[in-house]
């Protein structure tokens, strides 16, 4: 009998045949028909992951990790793409009215639920008026949200109070979840939420902490018959495993670092998939109430002095490009003309030392100007590595640096509650859409929440841009605000995007399965219904 493995040796053999070995000599198939596969034998993906997960549910649990396993078990009522193109998901069209108020959803009809309950309006009404307000960015639907009437068993009406201008995108960006088996329930500590029932392509199957996740295909599935019988998910916590792992066909899929990449390129087997997700940014945030970064000029200077494309050629490894204005170009209709950071903050080291001159920052004996306290997270070895990078370039100016790198508790505590920081580098995603994404990082934020404007400014220019965005629905008008708050931005610098990078998304082998890469109507799902098993 042929295993979906190509080899096992030592450590990585316990860990990724380990997982196989309850799945791969069965016999049959367990779900999805016929195939292409070992003969006799179950089709099984093999995709190793970080950590044990906190959840599984997106829809209530936040993180990386509980939005790929989401994105295989749930299904969102309109699908986005990593390029933002919307296409129908469970429900088949969608109407808004002129005058934003009214979100009318036809839904699919025949769509089951993994327990084999019909899939209905009433689930969706149920999610949006008590499940939807849950979710980071669904709670802004929620504070809107009037009423969702229940017209038949597929159409439902969400009523708003006033225009809400990325509902569309909000709506796509929720989970719908079962109304029977979450109502009277706690929602957060529903056990749902470690073992998911769902309307996608794959149905959860066990989850052994520490070990790994299995998933199963839905033989129901409305988009279509599923490829693949079985997916394992063993929970490998060394990047090296993981990455040997790959390179040796152990597993079909996994988080290379980003200085394995050079690897990856090399080897004919292995590729990076590049669009599968929103892009990602490389970011610096400034503290304007640091005694040295108070000055607008000053942080302008800080930052032209970060060479950027020198920053994606190596510390990135000439994955993804250099940023030229605060949003990526894959959101064109949202993109000021009047930003580009090449023009407006050029790394003229002569016109940098002036500027620091002039407030006042006169190099000292030892060349030497003030030393930043620069906040980073270890883990995240791009940006590690861009921060080593910063050092030198900010040195060339009469700028130290004393590097503060910490595990993500500690960098949020340090950079979000207590403000003890200076710079600080990080990795993010754009998301769905600048008002639930990017905005949240220039929008005033008092309360001191976590993941948002860290600087301690609040400026009424963009509050007012933000809001303005917010409170339309087209999208014309929409970015003809988004422009004035990044025009502000650039007057104001005191977060910025210094590289697009797509790096930390996963690596697959290809040897095994073929089409892994095809591209797919909602970002983070498996072309689960087209890819194929080699053999």
């Amino acid at each position: 009998m042929r295993t979906p493995q190509k080899r096992t040796t030592g450590l990585l053999a316990v860990l990724a045949a380990g997982a196989l070995a309850l799945t791969a000599c069965t016999g049959g198939t367990a779900g999805g028909g016929g195939g292409n596969g070992a003969e006799g034998g179950e089709r099984v993906y093999v995709q190793a992951i970080a950590d044990d997960p906190m959840g599984l549910n997106a829809q209530l649990i936040s993180g990386a990790t509980p939005s790929m396993f989401s994105a295989q078990i749930l299904d969102p009522l309109i699908f986005l793409s990593q390029d933002y193109e919307m296409t129908p998901g469970l429900a088949e069209s969608w109407e808004l009215s002129d005058d934003g108020l009214n979100l009318t959803l036809v839904l699919r009809e025949g769509v089951t639920w993994h327990d084999g309950e019909p899939f209905t309006a009433e689930d969706v009404a149920f999610n949006f008026e008590e499940i939807v307000p849950l979710q980071s960015f669904g709670a802004q639907i929620g504070e809107r949200l009037e009423s969702a009437e229940v017209v038949d068993e597929h159409t439902v009406v969400l009523h708003l109070s006033e225009p809400f201008g990325p509902l569309l995108e909000t709506v796509a960006s929720q989970f719908m979840v079962p109304k029977h088996i979450y109502e009277g329930t706690d929602y957060v500590t529903n056990q749902a939420n470690m073992e998911p029932i769902g309307t996608g392509p794959m149905v959860f199957d066990s989850y052994s902490s520490g070990e790994q996740v299995t998933l199963t295909a839905n033989p129901d599935y409305w988009g279509g018959e599923v490829q693949v019988d079985r997916a394992v998910y063993p929970i490998m916590t060394d990047p090296n495993a993981r990455a040997e792992a790959l390179f040796a066909g152990e597993v079909d899929q996994a988080s290379v670092d980003v200085s394995q990449q050079d690897r990856v390129s090399d080897d004919p087997t292995t590729l990076l998939l590049e669009e599968s997700n929103f892009p990602q940014l490389v970011t610096v945030m400034f503290n304007a109430q640091s005694e040295y970064l108070e000055d607008p000029a000053v942080r302008a200077a800080v930052f032209a002095a970060l060479d950027r494309e020198a920053i994606v050629d190596t510390a990135l490894s000439g994955i993804g490009t250099p940023a030229n204005g605060f949003f990526p170009e894959a959101l064109e209709w949202a993109v000021s003309p009047n930003v580009d950071f090449s023009q407006d903050f050029p790394r003229d080291v002569d016109a940098i030392n002036e500027t620091l001159d002039e407030a006042g920052f006169e190099r000292g004996a030892d060349g030497m100007r003030f030393t930043l306290n620069v906040r980073y997270i270890n883990e995240l070895s791009d940006v590690a590595a861009t921060v080593e990078m910063a050092q030198s370039m900010l040195e060339e100016v009469g700028i130290g640096i004393e590097m503060q790198g910490t595990s993500g508790a500690v960098f949020t505590e340090k950079v979000y509650t207590e403000s003890e920081f200076d710079l600080a580098f990080l990795r993010s995603t754009v998301g769905a859409d600048p008002s639930i994404g990017i905005v949240r990082w220039y929008e005033c934020n008092e309360a001191k929440a976590a993941a948002a404007n860290p600087s301690g400014l609040c400026d009424p220019e963009i509050d007012e841009a933000a809001a303005e965005a917010l409170a339309v629905s087209d999208q014309a008008d929409r970015g003809a605000a988004l422009t004035a708050l990044q025009d502000r931005a650039a007057e104001m610098m005191y977060y910025a995007p210094l590289a697009w990078f797509n790096g930390a998304f996963p690596t697959i082998n290809t040897t095994r399965w073929q089409g892994q890469d095809e591209p797919t109507p909602m970002t983070n799902r498996m072309p689960w219904t087209t890819m194929t098993m080699e053999g």
